[in-house]
């Protein structure tokens, strides 16, 4: 849109809704390219310019080379960056040339705090604000099925909806800001506790002389059954680690967990304990493994 005041809602023409992306990771490029093949008005900025540059080869849209030119009179600015320190540098950058009623989402995992922070912020200038870390992986990146979980308020959670649909199969509002990067480590609480699970299981089987390979296929069928069961059992038996979320990212996302359950008294026995594990498999040199290389360590 040209107008100074962006639109508080979002059109029913795609393409005259702006759409800026900010950060072209494994993750963010090719949730950029749902949204301009689905025909938004899409402008990317990527640190490593070479990245954006091959974006707007592979995809219709343009680049920025700042995340101040990306968010210069669009609608709705994105982000999925790094940790807390690129969020809120990249979001200050932006929030520069933002103009009032346009609509700022954080796809990025990050803590609650720097949500809260954002959304403070962004009040003070008259922008919607959304925390909204998503699941799913790379694979769900790339296939549009992503889950998003999302903190903010109603009306704004209400416009970014249109914008979901594109690369997930399911978003959710579960409270106010700082609620999405909660529900996201619940998400990796969850996730550590059950990798691990199956990794011992495929150990003591491998130990135990079974074909594995055979007692996946029969337990997946009953209660102990799991995206992870179902998705890497088999890759984890061929010692494949190369399946997207790794093991740097994990310890990352675990770490923000960890000193949340400091702050609000939760008992995370379970997931501490898990975070080392992952320290072992850096130590063996699996930082770029995905996260079910827990069974490595074991070998």
């Amino acid at each position: 849109m040209s107008n100074t005041t962006a639109s508080t809602s979002t059109p029913t023409d795609k393409s005259a809704v702006k759409v800026s992306f900010l950060g072209l990771g494994v993750m963010g490029y090719p949730m950029a390219g749902h949204l301009s093949k689905t025909g938004f008005n899409v402008t990317v900025y990527n640190r490593t310019k070479a990245k954006s540059e091959k974006w707007v080869k592979e995809y219709s849209g343009t680049l920025a080379d700042t995340p101040a030119e990306a968010a210069k009179g669009a609608d709705i600015v994105l982000m999925c960056v790094g940790n807390d320190n690129d969020v809120k540098d990249v979001a200050c950058q932006a929030l520069g040339t933002m103009a009032p009623g346009t609509l700022l989402i954080d796809h990025t995992t990050a803590s609650a705090e720097i949500a809260r922070e954002l959304f403070s912020l962004c009040q003070q200038q008259s922008i919607a604000f959304l925390d909204a870390p998503v699941s799913g992986g790379q694979s769900g990146a790339e296939n549009g099925l992503l889950t998003v979980m999302v903190g903010g308020e109603q009306n704004a959670f209400e416009r970014a909806e249109t914008v979901f649909s594109t690369y997930a199969k399911h978003s959710q509002l579960l409270g106010e800001s700082g609620s999405g990067q909660l529900a996201k480590m619940m998400n990796q609480i969850c996730i550590a506790g059950i990798v691990q699970g199956l990794a011992e299981a495929l150990h003591f089987g491998q130990k135990a002389g079974l074909d594995c390979n055979a007692v996946i296929d029969v337990i997946s069928k009953g209660a102990a059954q799991s995206w992870q069961m179902e998705n890497r059992a088999t890759t984890m038996l061929e010692n494949h680690y190369d399946y997207g979320f790794a093991v740097d990212w994990m310890r990352k996302d675990l770490s923000i967990a960890l000193d949340e359950a400091r702050r609000n008294g939760s008992t995370l026995a379970l997931t501490a304990l898990v975070d080392q594990y992952y320290g072992d498999v850096q130590k063996m040199g699996g930082q770029r493994w995905d996260t079910s290389s827990l069974l490595m360590r074991l070998k």
